[in-house]
């Protein structure tokens, strides 16, 4: 029973072995079939990829130290209404809250917007080096052609 079982099973490999098409075979073609899950897969990761945001060395424009809170708020919400085009961050160390202003690469960029802001606060404005955020349209336009 064992010795049929045996040449039952070694008959039907071999037939399923030999079942591919001949002609498909012998042409060369292969027929690949898609999922288009992938392409939706693919739109969503670059579309998350573009959103990132990547954390560099860099520059901010620094406009207030307080330890009060309120204080920095005013301050904060100042920059906001009017510099709209800069990102404004209130970071906290332990005493102080200080408004920083920019995501900036390079000191020069910094110094220009720290010039328009010394008028505004008379405790001193400085550009500080810090961990900035850029976004990858900011990071293209900023590479220098090849």
């Amino acid at each position: 029973m064992q010795k049929l079982f045996i040449l039952a099973s070694c008959l039907l490999i071999s037939s399923l072995a030999m079942a591919q098409d001949n002609e498909t075979a012998s042409n060369g073609n292969v027929r690949v079939v898609k999922d288009n899950r992938i392409d939706a897969l693919i739109k969503k990761q670059i579309y998350i990829n573009n959103l990132a945001i990547r954390n560099q060395s860099g520059f901010r424009v620094q406009v207030i130290s307080t330890n009060k809170r309120g204080d920095a708020n005013d301050a904060k919400a100042k920059v906001m209404q009017l510099f709209p085009d800069y990102r404004t961050y209130l970071d906290y160390q332990a005493p102080y809250f200080k408004v920083r202003v920019g995501d900036f690469r390079s000191r020069e960029e910094a110094t220009e917007l720290r010039d328009k802001l010394s008028d505004l606060f008379s405790g001193g404005v400085f550009v500080v080096p810090a961990i900035i955020n850029v976004t990858p349209d900011k990071e293209l336009s900023n590479e220098e052609p090849y």
